[in-house]
C-alpha cells in the first residue's frame, strides 16, 4: 500500500473558500491536496467517506495547553491530541502559562515542543510583560519565534493608553491583538452572570455591561489607530450589539464566540457545578440567542473552544472560589453541529466559522481544499451518535458541563498533512 497516495471515496466535500459543496472524490499524495484523476493507482489507500463530509482541518483560535508550568492540568502534546480527537489541526494556545509567554526563548519552546504532536500549535504572545499591564512584551523577536497574535487573555488591558500603544505596536508587526474584554470594576469578586439566578443562588454577578463596555473601548482605540482587533469568546448581547456596530464604521474587528455560550444559560449553575463556572460567565436566555443570531448573520466571525484544562484542585471547591474554565475541544464539534441541525447556519457556514476565518484572522495556512494545499484534513459524521466519557475524553483534565451528554455527530478522522493524526474507533 502506498503510503504517499490516499483517496477519501465518495464523500460530501466541503470547501467554501473555493466554492466547493458536493459529493466526490478527494485525492492526497505526499501529504499535499492533489488532483483527482480518473483512474485510481493500485496501491493507493482508499478510505470510505460516504455518508461523511471532508473539510478543511478545523482551526481552534483559543485555546490553554498549560505547558509550560501547569502539566498536571494539560500538556502540549495530550491539548493536541485532543485537538485532532476534536477535529483540529491547528490550534492558536493562550500565553498565560507559567511563565508567561512574553519573550522569545518561551515562544520557542512551545513551537519545538509541539513538532511532534497531533495538531499544529500556534502560539500567542502576551501584550505586557508578565500580563501585568504595565509595560508592552517585545513582539518583534516573538514573532520572529514563531507568534501569530497577541493577547493578555485571562485577564484584560485595563490602562486605555497601554492598549493603544499595543495596537499601534502589533500593527507594526502585522499582528492582531486579541481583547479579553472585561471591565474588572463591574467584575471583581463576581463568580456568574448577574440577574435572577445568581440572586436565587446568592452568588455576586457580573453584569454584561463588564464585556461590552471594554468592548466599545477596544473598537474605539481600534478606530483610532487603525489597527486589527480580535474580540475573545463573546458571550453577551449587548456585546454584539458593539461589535455589529464597528463593524459598520469599517473598523478592522473580528470576534469569536464559543459553544457553551450558543448553547448554556446561567442556569447550568444551579446546584453551585464549578464546571458551569467560566469567564466571562454563562449569560441568559437573550444572550445565547444573540450568540446564535450573531453567528449565522456574520458579526461573529469564529467560533473557538476558549479549552481551560483545570485539575480537581481548582474545581472541586466552593463556586465563588473555584477557577473559571472549562475543557471544550472534543465538544465543539458536535455542540455546533446542533446548529445546523437546528437551522441556524449552514454546513458552509459551519465551515467558515471553524477553519476557513480563524486560518485568516491570525494569518496561518488552512481553511482551503486547493489543490497543492497541504491536506490538513478534517472528515466528520455528522449523525454519528457519542457519549462524551472518560472514556472517550483526551485531555488530562474533566472540567467540562457536558460530562455523560450523549452527543450527534463527530470528527471520525483527522489528518495533518496527509497522514492520519487521530481515527474514531467505536
Amino acid at each position: 500500500m502506498s503510503a504517499n497516495m490516499k483517496i477519501l471515496r465518495g464523500g460530501r466535500i466541503i470547501d467554501p473558500k473555493n466554492g466547493r459543496d458536493g459529493l466526490g472524490d478527494f485525492w492526497i499524495r505526499d501529504g499535499n491536496i492533489a488532483v483527482v484523476e480518473d483512474k485510481i493507482p493500485a496501491d493507493a489507500e482508499v478510505i470510505d467517506c460516504q455518508g461523511k463530509w471532508v473539510v478543511p482541518g478545523l482551526i481552534d483560535l483559543h485555546v490553554h495547553l498549560r505547558e509550560p508550568g501547569q502539566e498536571y492540568k494539560e500538556t502540549i502534546e495530550s491539548g493536541c491530541l485532543a485537538a485532532a480527537a476534536g477535529g483540529f489541526t491547528a490550534v492558536c494556545c493562550m500565553p498565560n502559562s507559567k511563565p508567561v509567554n512574553d519573550n522569545a526563548a518561551i515562544t520557542r519552546a512551545i513551537v519545538d515542543t509541539a513538532k511532534s504532536c497531533a495538531a499544529r500549535v500556534y502560539p500567542a504572545g502576551a501584550v505586557s510583560c508578565g500580563s501585568q499591564g504595565e509595560n508592552l512584551a517585545e513582539y518583534a523577536e516573538m514573532k520572529e519565534a514563531g507568534i501569530v497574535a497577541v493577547t493578555d487573555d485571562g485577564r484584560p488591558v485595563e490602562n486605555s493608553q497601554l492598549m493603544r500603544r499595543a495596537l499601534e505596536y502589533a500593527d507594526s508587526h502585522d499582528l492582531p491583538v486579541m481583547s479579553h474584554a472585561e471591565d474588572m470594576s463591574l467584575s471583581r469578586n463576581g463568580c456568574m452572570h448577574e440577574g435572577v439566578v445568581s440572586t436565587r443562588l446568592g452568588l455576586r454577578g457580573i453584569p454584561a455591561a463588564a464585556e461590552s463596555i471594554m468592548v466599545f473601548r477596544d473598537a474605539a482605540l481600534a478606530e483610532l489607530t487603525g489597527a486589527r482587533l480580535h474580540i475573545c469568546h463573546v458571550s453577551a448581547e449587548s456585546s454584539v450589539a458593539v461589535i455589529r456596530a464597528a463593524r459598520s464604521r469599517g473598523i478592522k474587528i473580528t470576534a469569536e464566540t464559543a459553544p457553551h455560550y450558543f448553547t448554556l444559560t446561567d442556569e447550568a449553575a444551579v446546584g453551585y457545578d464549578t464546571n458551569a463556572k467560566m469567564n466571562p460567565p454563562l449569560r441568559s436566555e437573550a444572550d445565547r440567542e444573540a450568540i446564535r443570531a450573531a453567528l449565522a448573520d456574520g458579526v461573529l466571525d469564529a467560533i473557538a473552544t476558549d479549552h481551560a484544562p483545570h485539575s480537581i484542585l481548582e474545581k472541586e471547591v466552593e463556586f465563588n472560589r473555584a477557577a473559571n474554565g472549562v475543557i471544550g475541544l472534543e465538544t465543539a464539534l458536535p455542540l455546533t453541529l446542533a446548529l445546523v441541525r437546528d437551522g441556524v447556519i449552514t454546513p458552509a457556514r459551519l465551515v467558515e466559522l471553524m477553519s476557513v476565518n480563524p486560518a485568516a484572522i491570525i494569518g496561518v495556512p488552512g481553511g482551503s481544499l486547493a489543490v497543492g494545499a497541504v491536506a490538513d484534513v478534517t472528515i466528520i459524521d455528522p449523525e454519528r451518535r457519542w457519549r462524551f466519557t472518560e472514556t472517550t475524553n483526551h485531555s488530562k483534565s474533566v472540567n467540562s458541563p457536558f460530562w455523560g451528554w450523549e452527543l450527534q455527530g463527530r470528527a471520525v478522522m483527522t489528518m495533518l498533512a496527509g497522514r492520519i493524526a487521530y481515527q474514531f474507533n467505536d
